[in-house]
């Protein structure tokens, strides 16, 4: 089974999703303001809080130490 796509923000998984073709330069300036506006309302109410989930995932696994191995 192959692996899914990377997708722009780096991840293999989210919203798969295809622009059309056809857009005139309105309809894509129109999204592109309204993906700019969502932004800043979710990033005025949670910034603080995507900030550290950001930090915390690319934290690496915390190892727990067993002391060395037994042979």
């Amino acid at each position: 089974m192959s692996r899914p796509p990377v997708l722009p923000s780096g991840r293999r998984h989210g919203i798969a999703f295809v622009v059309p073709d056809d857009w005139t330069p309105q309809q894509a300036l129109a999204v592109f303001e309204l993906l700019d506006d969502l932004r800043e309302v979710i990033s005025s109410r949670y910034l603080t809080d995507i900030q550290r989930a950001m930090c915390d995932e690319r934290q690496p696994p915390e190892r727990s130490f067993t002391g060395p191995p037994s042979f």
